[in-house]
């Protein structure tokens, strides 16, 4: 009895080890599909191949690593880390930088065009030159208050003390 029980555990075991393994590895047939889902002739064997491994006592890494030698690495659904696979293993953080950095880039153009809006806004209207100084002390970041007419100065800065 007990030993009956042994096998149906150690059955039980094999099963969830290969079903693991099988989710894992891609069909070469398919493509798309792992080889649990598919029912392509190469994903039947694959299965039997790994039960077979299994069964003779090999480790789940052992098994990976027959599969990658004998079918290539794209079998597998979760390449390794390698000078090969390094741009797809980092491309999700390059593309977040550069996101992020296009986002901030939009911001500080945002909060700069607000003021360059509002002096826009008055070009039309004649200012006596304490009015001029007035609007820039309040409308410029206080960064730009410094400078009244260098040739660094924003364009619209020395278009206002004309």
């Amino acid at each position: 009895m007990e030993s009956e029980q042994d096998n149906v555990v150690n059955s039980q075991v094999v099963d969830a080890r290969a079903r693991n393994i099988s989710h894992n590895v891609r069909c070469t047939e398919c493509g798309s599909q792992s080889i649990e889902d598919s029912q392509a002739d190469i994903a039947v064997l694959l299965r039997k191949l790994i039960r077979d491994e299994i069964k003779a006592g090999k480790s789940d890494k052992d098994i990976y690593k027959k599969l990658e030698e004998d079918y290539g690495e794209t079998v597998l659904y979760a390449p390794k880390f390698d000078m090969q696979t390094a741009a797809l293993w980092l491309s999700p953080l390059i593309v977040a930088g550069a996101a992020g950095g296009i986002w901030a880039y939009n911001k500080h153009r945002q909060r700069t065009n607000v003021h360059i809006m509002a002096l826009n806004l008055v070009r039309g209207v004649s200012l006596t030159p304490k009015e001029k100084q007035t609007m820039l002390e309040l409308l410029a970041p206080t960064d730009l208050n410094r400078a009244t007419s260098t040739p660094s100065s924003p364009w619209w800065r020395r278009w206002l003390h004309q």
